[in-house]
């Protein structure tokens, strides 16, 4: 029976990996507690304990064999269901949307955990089925509609997005057919005015025209996306330091710890520092990239590939929307934003990707 654990030191980490995680946590909180330490101290302490445990949970799952996690997505898939409808009607209620379910400890947020859960479910279904034909297309349509349906209900448009987009990656890289994707791309854009029609809320559709006009009210639908372009803006090439920002400071933008971190962030080092870290953020996508091109079997190929599409995705989305190239959905930043959840599941995810880089090199731990 293969060993689920195996307990020396990993010298051969992909350490690139490992590093850039935990920087990136440890600049999140130092920016969190620039915006919050006065009005929220709390919130710095929580994403340092989430750090913390995030970085217990990576290293541990690095020890873990990845292959093990392949027998399980189903279940974790069948659980995540569970979650995603219960939230429904027990969730907490937050900026008009039930995303999290309140567990004394915590709030839970299923939707992030979810983001894990589907990658890992649709690595063993393309695994298992090399050739992608209409018959498993509809079943993976039928995998991936059931959460984001349920995930729109909420309702919590970006993340179903984060669905999508790591889906059509994941059908990109395997050997579906191009033109069988090419018709699945189209039949999405012709599926959107219904998506449009009955699935967005009002709010949600006022942010897309906000997104095309934000001068059309400024003082309201507006506000966030121009006082984020203002936010990066009023940084300069060097910034104007940590924790010394008037945009910040004077509380201009709301959320400025979760959604519009990075423009927390682009305000306090600048163009040269926010440009860095979009490089960081490149490095690290493609790092976990690089993992699917070293693994010995297609479960930590895919695995790999749709994690690391993802990762890039939601950077792309969350900074775009910070400077006006994209709607706000809500989006967090990969180990940057304030969430427990959202730690949790990305330093998980890197765990994975570890494990599979390890055992790649069949090195003994």
């Amino acid at each position: 029976m293969r060993k689920l654990f195996k307990f020396r030191l990993p010298w051969g980490l992909d350490w690139p990996l490992f590093i850039i995680p935990i920087f990136l946590a440890f600049w999140g909180i130092v920016f969190i507690f620039s915006v919050a330490h006065t009005t929220n101290p709390g919130l710095t302490l929580s994403q340092i304990i989430f750090s913390i445990l995030g970085i217990i949970v990576m290293v541990s799952l690095a020890l873990f064999d990845y292959r093990n996690l392949r027998g399980i997505s189903l279940v974790l898939y069948l659980i995540l269901v569970l979650l995603l409808i219960a939230v429904l009607f027990i969730g907490n209620r937050a900026f008009g949307a039930s995303r999290w379910i309140n567990l004394k400890i915590f709030q839970l947020q299923p939707s992030e955990i979810g983001k894990l859960i589907l990658v890992l479910f649709l690595a063993r279904f393309f695994a298992d089925n090399t050739q992608i034909n209409w018959k498993k297309i509809l079943q993976i349509i039928l995998i991936v509609g059931l959460p984001v349906a349920l995930i729109l209900l909420q309702p919590d448009f970006g993340t179903a997005m984060v669905f999508i987009a790591s889906t059509l990656a994941l059908l990109f890289f395997s050997k579906t057919k191009k033109f069988v994707l090419a018709i699945i791309v189209v039949a999405m854009l012709v599926a959107a005015p219904i998506g449009w029609k009955y699935f967005l809320k009002p709010y949600q559709k006022q942010r897309v025209y906000t997104f095309i006009n934000p001068a059309s009210d400024p003082y309201g639908s507006g506000y966030n996306v121009t006082q984020a372009k203002i936010t990066v803006g009023s940084g300069g090439l060097w910034g104007a330091g940590i924790g010394q920002g008037t945009q910040i400071q004077l509380n201009f933008l709301p959320v400025a710890h979760s959604d519009f971190i990075f423009a927390t962030i682009a305000e306090s080092v600048g163009l040269v520092g926010s440009t860095i870290l979009i490089l960081i953020f490149i490095l690290l996508g493609t790092r976990a990239i690089n993992v699917a091109k070293v693994s010995k079997d297609y479960f930590g190929y895919y695995f790999a590939i749709g994690w690391g599409v993802t990762l890039l995705f939601q950077v792309f989305v969350n900074i775009g929307m910070n400077i006006g190239l994209m709607p706000v959905t809500g989006i967090p930043l990969p180990f940057m934003s304030s969430g427990g959840t959202s730690m949790l599941t990305n330093m998980a995810a890197i765990g994975i990707l570890q494990s599979i880089y390890l055992r790649h090199r069949k090195i003994t731990l």
